[in-house]
């Protein structure tokens, strides 16, 4: 078994007034690897955006700008998000979902 020692104790992580996290389950169940590469810029934005509860109001054209992400990709990449069952979206608020019990195969129903 491989011992693990923190390389930098003056920076070690806390969590501060905000709050986030990814489950583990997220690698390890493989979530990660299902991912295109705007997917993954996408829901781990909405997941450091999120409250507690996984809630955010982050605008359409603001998280465009700040992923730097074209319209088409962006929709595109939320509604994949969805139709995975990583997140939800009413067209205002977005909720960052538990994860589900196994990652989405395409094609799967």
């Amino acid at each position: 078994m491989i011992r693990k020692k923190v390389l930098a104790p003056a920076r070690v992580r806390k969590t501060g007034k905000s709050f986030c996290f990814i489950s583990h389950r997220f690698l390890t169940d493989g979530f990660l690897q299902a991912l295109t590469r705007h997917e993954l810029a996408l829901y781990v934005f909405l997941v450091l955006a999120s409250d507690r509860n996984g809630l955010s109001f982050y605008g359409d054209k603001t998280i465009c700008s700040i992923l730097g992400l074209k319209g088409d990709d962006y929709i595109f990449a939320r509604s994949c998000l969805i139709h995975k069952d990583l997140i939800m979206h009413d067209g205002t608020l977005f909720q960052v979902l538990s994860l589900p019990e196994s990652v989405h195969k395409e094609g799967a129903q």
